[in-house]
């Protein structure tokens, strides 16, 4: 860089000073001012352009990236759903499963069917259950157990849980 200093400065003053003269030294002082503004406006724009150019690589880098990762993991998932699906029809179509009964039948858990009791208990729970669901009295009410269900005046339930204390009240005066 262009070292300046406060006597360099004064140098080129007085040379403009008997060079240009004193009438037109303030106008061209002015168009130098503005020149020399110019020129960092511009010098900046193409900084900020340069700087804008880069970001711009550096994010078409990350996505490629980014892209190439979500490939991969598309084929990893694709691969392994493949696989699962092969295993899955493996089984189906008449491999024994790795997971069979204990009994000595060899039958697999997967086909066999439950008895005619089970299923009469299974469905008898279920319309239990089904009931349960639908009905409209509250669950909370079914639940109670001892307590009375009748339902009593709000009269009747004062005179009942007031306070011992007779049948004087207690007013405010």
């Amino acid at each position: 860089m262009i070292d300046i200093g406060l006597t360099k400065l004064a140098l080129i003053g007085v040379v403009a000073l008997v060079v240009i003269g004193p009438e037109r030294l303030p106008k061209v002082a002015r168009m130098a001012g503005t020149l020399f503004g110019r020129a960092q406006r511009y010098i900046n724009d193409v900084k900020s352009e340069v700087t804008r150019e880069i970001e711009l690589d550096e994010l078409r880098k990350m996505k490629q990236d980014v892209q190439d990762a979500a490939h991969d993991v598309g084929n990893s998932i694709h691969k392994s759903m493949s696989d699962t699906e092969a295993s899955i029809n493996d089984a189906w179509n008449g491999s024994t499963p790795s997971h069979s009964s204990g009994d000595d039948s060899g039958s697999s858990s997967w086909t066999r069917t439950p008895s005619v009791e089970t299923l009469s208990i299974k469905a008898k729970n279920f319309r239990r259950k089904k009931l349960a669901r639908t009905t409209a009295v509250p669950s909370w009410y079914k639940h109670q157990s001892g307590r009375k269900t009748r339902v009593i005046s709000a009269s009747a339930r004062v005179a009942r849980y007031r306070p011992i204390g007779g049948g004087k009240s207690a007013g405010f005066f």
